[in-house]
């Protein structure tokens, strides 16, 4: 019973003090309107808690009600501490988990969908192009800008002065994602317009994961036919080939070569025609007296591991290039070609490199013409529209051929080679049979 008691006699005296502390807290924070009534309370306040020595009973209750309200205070801290523990506990109980894919509720997605298409009314108003139009627009930059990239390439050839008549496979790779169109032709024939004879020779049939080499003949008289460069001087030509493979064929690496093949390679480099082509490569240009046949080492692939491979007959398609171009990757002509007459009528004037041709009209016409062609006219000569008023001077050309080869399936040839060595058996235990069975019937004298 002294443990309830002792219990009870605490509660009544935290009571007891609650109660006290509440009084005291509620004469020391007295609120009272602003004004004098307010001013003379406060001075009331603190005179009477600084006159201990005339109200002893003030100061003393003064002093307790500090006191409690000290404890007081301490009790709402604790207990403020204690409910910030509980509201973190219970916070973090009930949080709920957030996926990956979104961080927003839906009315702040809302919110912000509404927003977007406020703004995108507003730009439409303004008359600012959408997004899908500026992608058009960076899409046609990037794609002027590479022709931009070939045109300034081939304005570099054209000025420079260069040692031999070349033939640039960078022009086909700047400008065509895959240089064999849909109709079967090599893009090189746009620029480069006469037909030459190309050959090529490849096994009949090759085994997976094997280095095979192709032979590229691209015949001219280097040594004799002379092409001009970008200055009208004459010079030799050069050459330049192009090889389209099937899809998984590659060009063999070169620490898998062997040394005879590199000794025919003669130092000749080829290289892949793109990232997404690695099938295709490209080769030059290269002096035409050095290579007027190319080596071509090519890796098969093997359909056992690559599932997009598969045995059977496959096309390889090469071309041959010989000299320089007639018309550059931007559309504009080179100086290697023939010019013809613009207009019908009399030539009244031949001033270097421009023929002045006056029609029966009276009309003066000036045809400028580019170096390296030789002048075929002369002053007073009659000449309709489309003859020729210049020499040809072009002596190269492109070719291409197509061959084809037979990947083997080397389960074929072992089939093939047992189903041969059983008829053979066969055949030879027939004529055995055959030739035992004749002398039985000698023997009977049949």
């Amino acid at each position: 019973m002294a443990k309830p008691a002792s219990v009870v006699g605490t509660a009544i005296f935290g009571a007891a003090a609650v109660s006290a502390t509440i009084g005291a807290c509620s004469q020391a924070f007295t609120v009272t309107s602003p004004g004098p009534a307010a001013k003379t309370a406060v001075e009331r306040h603190f005179l009477g808690a600084r006159s201990t020595a005339e109200a002893p009973a003030g100061a003393g209750l003064t002093l307790g009600a500090g006191t409690a309200l000290a404890a007081a205070g301490v009790a709402v801290a604790s207990g403020m501490r204690r409910s910030r523990r509980n509201t973190a506990g219970k916070a973090a109980s009930e949080v709920v988990p957030v996926g990956m894919s979104s961080s927003v509720t839906a009315p702040q997605q809302g919110y912000f969908r509404d927003q977007l298409v406020a703004r995108r009314a507003e730009l439409k108003e303004s008359g600012a192009p959408s997004p899908e139009e500026t992608d058009d627009h960076m899409k046609e930059i990037e794609a002027y800008a590479k022709q931009a990239l070939a045109g300034a390439a081939a304005a570099m050839v054209f000025t420079s002065s260069m040692e031999s008549a070349v033939a640039y496979p960078i022009f086909a790779q700047q400008n065509y994602a895959n240089p064999r169109e849909y109709s079967g032709k090599i893009v090189c024939a746009n620029c480069h317009l006469a037909s030459k004879l190309t050959e090529a020779r490849i096994p009949q049939s090759v085994l997976p994961d094997t280095i095979f080499k192709a032979q590229i003949d691209i015949p001219a008289k280097y040594n004799k036919r002379m092409q001009p460069i970008a200055d009208g001087s004459k010079a030799k030509m050069n050459v330049g080939a192009i090889a389209v493979m099937p899809e998984g064929w590659r060009l063999a690496p070169k620490d898998r070569l062997p040394k005879v093949l590199k000794k025919e390679m003669k130092g000749l480099s080829w290289s892949p025609y793109s990232k997404e082509y690695p099938n295709i490569v490209v080769a030059g240009p290269v002096p035409g007296e050095t290579f007027e046949q190319m080596v071509l080492p090519i890796l098969t692939p093997d359909p056992n591991t690559n599932d997009k491979v598969f045995f059977g007959k496959g096309f390889i398609y090469f071309g041959g290039n010989r000299g320089r171009g007639q018309v550059y990757p931007e559309g504009n002509q080179s100086n290697n070609n023939q010019f013809f007459a613009e207009a019908t009528g009399k030539v009244t004037a031949i001033d270097g490199l421009k023929v002045t041709i006056e029609t029966k009209t009276g009309q003066v016409k000036e045809q400028q013409l580019l170096p390296g062609a030789d002048i075929v006219v002369v002053v007073g000569e009659e000449v309709s529209k489309g003859d020729p008023i210049t020499t040809n001077p072009n002596v190269g050309g492109f070719g291409q051929i197509e061959t084809e080869t037979i990947l083997q399936d080397m389960n074929r040839i072992y089939a093939y080679c047992g189903i041969a060595f059983s008829l053979f058996i066969c055949q030879l235990t027939l004529v055995l049979k055959k030739k035992q069975f004749e002398k039985v019937q000698l023997a009977e004298g049949f």
